[in-house]
């Protein structure tokens, strides 16, 4: 009866994601995972989709101590991938699938779009700033209590020399991939998204 029960229920709603099997396929979850997820993220939103607000509201709820609109704000965009603002099951799951289960290399091709925030193919310093400040926003007074008001340009600063190989005064996706792949400390701070996902 689970299974009819399914069945009916995608029907209900207005946006309804394509078959499990087809989502089974793309992504590296089980039907019952994705039956899993599937349930919650109804319930979060019971219209299918996910509009930027909904998506503030849920995420700030993780972060009692910060402001988390900003990041969040990055992170929908990261996750609506036609640019249409509004996230579906689907956009949702995949991106779920990637930074749960993703190999590295298809971890840090995500991560380096959420950080080029313009869509340009390139990361600058700007944009980097923008994502580490929105983190530490975030994480709010508690979790940083010991840091200095510029620690966000500090670390920015520190990541870029790292990663602007050819110091033109942007990261591309290979450049990223690389200075990831080969500096764990880079790699660990960007595993805060792990624990922040």
């Amino acid at each position: 009866s689970d299974k009819i029960e399914d069945e009916l229920e995608m029907t209900t709603v207005c946006h309804r994601p394509e078959g499990l099997e087809q989502l089974e396929a793309q992504t590296n979850f089980t039907k019952r995972e994705l039956q899993v997820l599937y349930r919650g993220f109804k319930n979060e939103c019971p219209s299918g989709v996910v509009n930027e607000e909904t998506f503030k509201q849920i995420y700030a709820q993780f972060f009692p101590h910060g402001d988390a609109s900003t990041y969040a704000h990055y992170l929908f965009n990261a996750f609506d991938t036609a640019q249409n603002g509004s996230v579906k099951f689907e956009d949702f799951v995949m991106a779920l699938s990637i930074l749960l289960r993703g190999t590295v290399h298809e971890k840090l091709r995500w991560t380096f779009n959420l950080y080029d925030i313009n869509k340009d193919g390139y990361i600058n310093k700007e944009e980097m700033m923008d994502i580490v400040k929105a983190i530490y926003d975030m994480m709010g007074k508690y979790t940083y209590p010991v840091l200095k008001e510029d620690a966000p340009r500090q670390h920015v600063e520190v990541f870029f020399q790292k990663m602007d190989k050819n110091k033109d005064g942007v990261v591309t996706l290979d450049e990223f991939i690389e200075s990831c792949q080969e500096d764990d400390n880079i790699i660990r701070s960007l595993q805060l998204f792990e624990n922040v996902m």
